[in-house]
């Protein structure tokens, strides 16, 4: 009897235990949001972060946010501001210093080895500028934009979802993954040096087109009305070498997509 009272004793402190450090795990990582807003509803915004997504919105200002687990929450730091060796000071509480001075809103962030996961919501009437040049740069992405956006970066990959333009993207080492929306207006420059392109635009467009790549590939999705020097139209893709340059529906914007050390995708939408 006395043995059975105690292997349930202990039965239950063990599931006690389990359960609260289940608990204390659950709490640990509970995500916690945070926002800085900018009453600023046209203008010009730079961004230099190393991870980012932008998505446009119809409000009239920007809105900054960020998701913190609980345990990654410092109490000795209550009431203490994060600043970096440049002088810049976290004047929003997300890693990262806004200033906004006669129209421009410049947005930088104070870690670089490990930036925040940042997103940005933007009203329509500002234009986009991104430059990061960091080897711990991650993917930065570009939704829902209906204003010109442009961006350059060294490691950085960059995916564009629903973007009208203009856009001009340079990455060296990163990836584009692009789909543009179907009220697409150039011209559109897409240039990657080590990494793939993948663009995909509406078969409606009316573009002169350049694709080229000195040491890749170049496919083209036969539904899209290129005029281009290619035969053999039965395969999935066309495949060409080095350089093409055509028209699509007569001709219109400029469209250029470059990859030199990668692939160059073009699908059509």
């Amino acid at each position: 009897m006395i043995r059975k009272i105690f292997l349930v004793a202990a039965s239950f402190m063990m599931m006690s235990t389990y359960t609260f450090a289940q608990n204390e795990s659950k709490s640990a990582n509970e995500d916690n949001s945070k926002t800085y807003k900018l009453a600023v509803s046209k203008g010009k915004m730079n961004l230099d972060l190393g991870r980012v997504t932008v998505e446009g919105y119809n409000g009239n200002e920007i809105v900054f946010s960020t998701k913190t687990r609980s345990r990654d929450n410092d109490e000795r730091a209550k009431g203490l501001r994060s600043i970096n060796s440049l002088g810049l000071e976290d004047n929003t509480d997300l890693g990262i210093n806004v200033v906004e001075k006669n129209g421009i809103i410049e947005v930088k962030q104070l870690q670089q080895m490990t930036p925040p996961n940042i997103k940005i919501l933007v009203p329509k009437g500002v234009t986009i500028s991104f430059n990061h040049q960091s080897q711990f740069g991650s993917t930065i992405t570009f939704k829902n934009i209906e204003n010109e956006v442009e961006a350059t970066a060294s490691y950085n990959n960059v995916v564009l979802e629903n973007v009208t333009g203009p856009a001009t993207i340079n990455t060296i080492y990163g990836s584009i993954d692009a789909k543009f929306s179907q009220n697409v207006k150039g011209p559109l420059s897409l240039v990657s040096i080590y990494g793939h392109v993948d663009a995909s635009i509406p078969k409606s467009s009316k573009a002169n087109v350049k694709l080229t790549t000195s040491f890749g590939d170049i496919l083209i999705a036969p539904e899209l009305s290129l005029k281009l020097e290619t035969v053999d139209k039965s395969s999935e893709m066309i495949k060409i070498n080095n350089q093409a340059t055509g028209t699509l529906n007569g001709g219109g914007t400029s469209f250029l997509f470059r990859s030199d050390y990668s692939k160059i995708y073009l699908r059509g939408l």
